[in-house]
């Protein structure tokens, strides 16, 4: 749940064996920071069977906080909530009560604002935590004190100050160690043929599972390969579903894009999950399959894209006009694909109206992430486009609003992230991913190879 940076003891102690499973096994005590609470309000039931102390300076900061509009807003009155509710069950909070059966939660109210002994600004709120945290850990020499936050430059902070510090992590998945989605098989040539003629065999492999899709290469003949993806029991392994002639005139250009082509057609499939670099093709991808199944098969009833409203580099303030005139300038880059799928090479789609017919019929509707909030949205085609941007909490709310009929996909890049709540490892996109691949109702496929320009793909790998 949380990554160690070094043991709490000091290293250079001889320490035996038996000591040491000791050491490991011995409750702790953590000092939680005020942004590890806003980014995950049931935080304090996740330490098991340890301390968790909350100083006083936290629900200060929650206390600013819970005036936002913003998720850090609606998250801090959740915190509120909880805490509230734990003390009408329990007692007095800086008494300390139980949670979790064995664990206990303590507010710590000093008996007055500590006062650092060093020159660092005393009226800063972190510095108040970090001093704070520094009595606990004296006041208890034989027990490992930890503090945890999510603010790396007050981790640096905390440990230069001689405290042992580590990262929130229940909702973290390294970029790294995320898994692509796809998988490499070895089988017999005649079980090839087999699946050539009939567009799918059965496999015994225990590190597949549903909609993983799969590489399968001839045992002693890797040059003879075909694509598939495994069904919903785990066992079966089936022919893609792209048509040859492509989707709104977009053919996939290699096996990750035909992986992806797969998912995003496939119906019984409700949750996709695109991550990739930028020029992959995710966001075409993922609205060239949704126009074709929303507006020209009707499958689903409307083609609703979103994306969250945060800016590169320096903000242009507020936008004239009503809610679309203000979205324009997000939503462009949809448009610009939009335009592209709908009018190709300088001849319109037949049978498929523009897009402002569209807009003005309902067919495709572009909404703000913010508005889906409270919303249902039955027998839609969803996409959600640079939703690395999102924190778990919140992808789980846009999730939540998915009604019967309808299949939502997230795309983005976890390595662009404008967020400054979020990062490679904790946005809402990866931890989706990591935690729903196996699903029967969900598939992720990650993207590597660039497919938009010579010149992007140099700029994504070289900058």
């Amino acid at each position: 749940m949380f990554a160690d940076a070094e043991p709490w003891y000091d290293p250079g102690e001889r320490l035996q064996a038996g000591a040491a499973q000791r050491l490991s096994s011995m409750k702790k005590t953590y000092i939680v920071d005020t942004n590890v609470l806003v980014h995950d309000p049931q935080a304090l039931f996740k330490f098991e069977d340890n301390e968790l102390i909350v100083p006083i300076y936290v629900l200060e900061e929650i206390d600013r906080f819970k005036r936002d509009t913003t998720e850090r807003g609606r998250n801090a009155r959740e915190v509120a909530r909880v805490f509230d509710a734990l003390r009408e069950e329990h007692g007095s909070l800086a008494q300390g009560i139980p949670v979790n059966g064995q664990g206990r939660l303590k507010v710590y109210v000093p008996d007055s604002r500590p006062r650092l002994n060093i020159a660092l600004d005393p009226s800063s709120g972190d510095h108040a935590i970090i001093q704070t945290a520094i009595e606990i850990r004296d006041a208890q020499p034989d027990r490992p004190t930890i503090f945890i936050t999510m603010d790396v430059n007050l981790r640096i902070r905390a440990d230069a100050l001689g405290l042992k510090t580590q990262a929130y992590e229940n909702q973290s998945v390294e970029p790294e160690a995320l898994e692509t989605g796809i998988r490499e098989l070895d089988i017999g040539e005649a079980e090839l043929e087999r699946f050539f003629a009939a567009g799918q065999v059965e496999v015994d492999d225990e590190a597949l599972y549903p909609n993983v899709c799969v590489v399968l290469r001839q045992r002693g003949n890797s040059q003879r390969s075909a694509l598939g993806r495994v069904d919903a029991s785990g066992r079966l392994i089936r022919k893609l579903l792209g048509p040859r002639e492509g989707v709104m005139g977009i053919r996939p250009r290699n096996k990750e894009q035909s992986f992806a082509m797969d998912l995003l057609l496939d119906n019984s499939v409700r949750l996709v999950t695109l991550v990739g670099m930028a020029g992959t093709g995710k966001t075409l991808m993922a609205l060239a399959a949704g126009l074709s199944l929303s507006v020209v098969d009707g499958t689903y009833s409307r083609l609703l894209v979103s994306r969250p409203v945060i800016p590169l580099g320096r903000d242009l303030g507020y936008l004239p006009g009503d809610v679309q005139e203000k979205m324009g300038p997000w939503m462009k880059p949809i448009f610009d694909n939009l335009e592209y799928l709908l009018i190709g090479s300088g001849t319109r789609r037949r049978g498929v109206p523009d897009i402002d017919s569209l807009l003005q019929g309902g067919q495709i509707e572009i909404e703000p992430l913010a508005y889906i909030r409270g919303r249902s949205l039955p027998q839609q085609y969803v996409i959600v486009d640079e939703a690395q941007n999102l924190t778990p909490h919140e992808v789980k709310t846009v999730i939540t609003r998915c009604a019967e009929g309808t299949k939502i996909v997230l795309t983005g890049d976890p390595f662009q992230i404008d967020n400054p709540y979020v990062d490679s490892s904790t946005n809402g996109l990866s931890v989706v991913a990591d935690r729903l691949r196996s699903e029967p109702l969900a598939g992720h496929v990650v993207l590597r190879k660039g497919e938009r320009s010579e010149l992007a793909n140099l700029a994504a790998s070289k900058l």
